[in-house]
């Protein structure tokens, strides 16, 4: 049986020490690292009632001792930009920020591309038939995988109107929203059918945008699987092969956080 990404790595640590074997930094020099992350900044997109990232200046320059110094201060809703969606944030006693085990935010990740589908259909949802097409050709998504989904919108970002729908503000604008999600009967799927840890996607909820229940955030998080949101980069990563670290800021009984993600890439 194929070993996974994770067993290869486990197996490099428990190496390091036997001469015959090849040392975790021989392992990871056969891969490539890929950052996963948008930076934070003025231009990180929020959804439309959220706060946005707000970094103020605390010091910058030479202090009166004679040595140069800086400091900031940031202020920031938690869920927008590259953030993780705890399941707590649609599931009542499931997992905070702060309690999702680190083996669910690590591990191998497949990738589904269905940015032919979406690019032309802003309001597309991606389905069963998706991912079963997937797997006619890569073989069943892997208990316990990473399964992150590029709908191609990852190019439009940080341009609002285009990878959100609307570049408006405030509550009238929800109803603005165009992108795509997952439709709820692929999440249903995916909960009782699958066995992943989280899910994650090139745009700015697993819901798409003109949703109005979040069945999708319901479904999923209620099984504990975490949610990965406006994850940079998928276009990089192939269909499989890939191994993920994805560390969210870890906010005591927060139900999200700014999320650092990355992918291993086998050469």
């Amino acid at each position: 049986m194929k070993k996974s990404l994770y067993c290869m790595l486990l197996l490099a640590v428990s190496c390091t020490g036997n001469k015959t074997e090849p040392s975790l930094s021989m392992q990871l020099s056969k891969g490539t690292w890929i950052d996963l992350t948008y930076s934070f900044s003025e231009e990180t997109l929020y959804w439309p009632t959220a706060d946005k990232f707000r970094f103020d200046t605390v010091f910058v320059g030479v202090t009166p001792a004679g040595f140069y110094y800086e400091a900031f201060n940031f202020c920031a809703a938690e869920h927008g930009g590259t953030h993780l969606d705890a399941p707590v944030h649609f599931a009542k006693g499931k997992w905070t920020a702060d309690q999702i085990p680190l083996g669910n935010l690590t591990g191998e990740a497949v990738v589904i591309d269905v940015s032919a589908n979406a690019l032309k259909n802003p309001d597309y949802q991606i389905t069963v038939a998706d991912m079963e097409t997937w797997e006619k050709i890569n073989g069943s998504i892997p208990d316990d995988a990473i399964l992150l989904f590029r709908t191609g919108y990852g190019s439009f970002y940080p341009d609002a109107k285009k990878y959100l729908g609307t570049d408006e503000r405030g509550a009238e604008a929800v109803a603005k929203l165009h992108f795509p999600g997952i439709h709820p009967d692929a999440a249903t799927w995916l909960a009782t059918r699958r066995k992943i840890k989280a899910v994650g996607l090139d745009v700015a909820s697993v819901d798409y945008g003109q949703s109005k229940d979040f069945k999708t955030h319901q479904l999923l998080y209620e099984k504990n699987i975490c949610g990965f949101e406006n994850v940079a980069n998928l276009d990089k990563l192939p269909a499989t092969g890939v191994y993920i670290i994805a560390l969210p800021m870890k906010i005591k009984n927060g139900s999200g956080g700014p999320l650092r993600i990355m992918a291993w890439v086998k050469k």
